[in-house]
């Protein structure tokens, strides 16, 4: 479903996991390709496709939630003046376990970034993915690799993914199946920084 306001959001019951990311970043395909549904998240040429807070629901109670990409003003400001309430009634959910935040790996963590990870934290579980991993050699992988992860310190987990080649598929899975299926919501206590070839 499609939210437009809080009232509209699904029942605070189950789990649900979060994807945010600064427009045109790649968080909409980094969803069809993790959770191998393509075309579930509309992807876009046109940066700030996503205009409402998208919940989908994978199983009875587990559920993700699609996010506005931030950093592009393209929507009407009377749809960006209710950005805010969203939000934070989406971060005061029992339900909400974490947050995967989709970062190009050719930008490295930006302002918007930085302003999203102080706004999940210290309630939500955090992890990077740095997207379009594909684009870059090895060697400039891993210094994207090493560069987010100190720029994160040890306030989220981080590795390369790229949709388009399927790297680091099966870790962002496995991550996102986790929260699915924790019980508690605890804080990010981890600095591991894993990436994929």
């Amino acid at each position: 479903m499609s939210a437009a306001a809080p009232g509209q959001f699904p029942a605070d019951r189950g789990a649900e996991v979060a994807f945010a990311g600064r427009s045109n970043a790649g968080k909409s395909s980094a969803i069809n390709s993790i959770l191998g549904r393509q075309g579930l998240a509309r992807t876009s040429k046109t940066p700030g496709r996503t205009r409402l807070i998208n919940f989908f629901e994978l199983a009875p109670l587990e559920r993700i939630v699609d996010l506005p990409g931030y950093g592009y003003a393209s929507a009407p400001e009377s749809e960006r003046r209710t950005w805010p309430r969203l939000i934070e009634a989406l971060r005061a959910r029992e339900a909400l376990k974490g947050l995967f935040v989709i970062v190009d790996a050719r930008r490295g963590i930006g302002p918007g970034d930085e302003a999203l990870l102080k706004w999940a934290l210290p309630r939500q579980r955090v992890h990077v993915l740095l997207s379009k991993a594909d684009k870059l050699s090895r060697n400039e992988g891993r210094e994207a690799l090493a560069a987010a992860a100190r720029a994160l310190e040890s306030r989220a987990t981080v590795q390369l993914f790229s949709a388009h080649a399927r790297a680091g598929l099966e870790e962002a899975q496995s991550v996102l199946t986790g929260w699915l299926r924790s019980k508690e919501k605890t804080p990010v206590a981890s600095d591991e920084t894993t990436g994929a070839d």
